[in-house]
């Protein structure tokens, strides 16, 4: 009975370690909310940071041009991670040669072509041909044609809206940061510029000592 008492004392000592652990600490400033069964993920050193996007989205094309301010603030500190979505009736096509051009090594040429040709040139991002022509620009060729007309990332690109809901997130852009603390323009009131500063200020608290 004793042996027993001490282990149930054990583990009720370690139960608010066990909840530290999971969730995000109440040093970090800022506005944002926690993922439900999401836990906190920070060695200290580096941070993810994960970027729900659609490249039909005007509010994340103005985000793209904040995010090197934001990279700026910790230089080799951050690893920045894209999941591209698409809403209501646009195509999975763009968010399909993101993910193609990405594993080329490609990922952020394709991000800014792709943000460029819609908002700026008005083409139909969601035609082949036009991606095509894209990836052209950027040093893709057959290879990538291949695997967009083939459909090879179209289940990845699925699993981005599996992501989102699993992530609870109600609008792009969302941001992730260390796991589970999210936040997006709502929280600044869709000012974009204060959404940039409200992400400076939650992982310039974590990275404080």
């Amino acid at each position: 009975m004793l042996k027993r008492s001490v282990v149930l004392i054990a583990m009720f000592l370690l139960l608010p370690l066990a909840a530290f652990a999971a969730g995000a600490p109440a040093t970090i400033k800022g506005s944002f909310t926690q993922v439900p069964g999401k836990e906190f993920k920070f060695d200290g050193k580096t941070v993810e940071v994960i970027e729900f996007l659609s490249f039909y989205c005007d509010h994340c094309y103005q985000f793209e041009k904040a995010i090197p301010a934001i990279k700026g603030n910790f230089p080799k500190k951050v690893k920045w991670k894209i999941v591209p979505l698409y809403w209501g009736q646009s195509s999975s096509k763009p968010g399909e040669a993101y993910l193609i051009a990405a594993d080329a090594g490609k990922g952020e040429e394709m991000k800014r072509a792709l943000f460029n040709a819609n908002f700026v040139e008005k083409k139909d991002i969601g035609s082949v041909e036009v991606l095509e022509a894209i990836a052209s620009k950027i040093g893709l060729g057959f290879d990538f044609s291949r695997k967009l007309r083939g459909g090879e990332k179209a289940k990845e690109a699925g699993k981005a809206l599996d992501a989102a809901q699993e992530y609870r997130v109600e609008e792009t852009p969302t941001v992730v940061i260390a796991g589970n603390i999210m936040t997006n323009p709502h929280a600044s009131g869709h000012d974009l510029e204060d959404f940039k500063k409200n992400i400076i200020t939650i992982m310039k608290s974590l990275f404080e000592k």
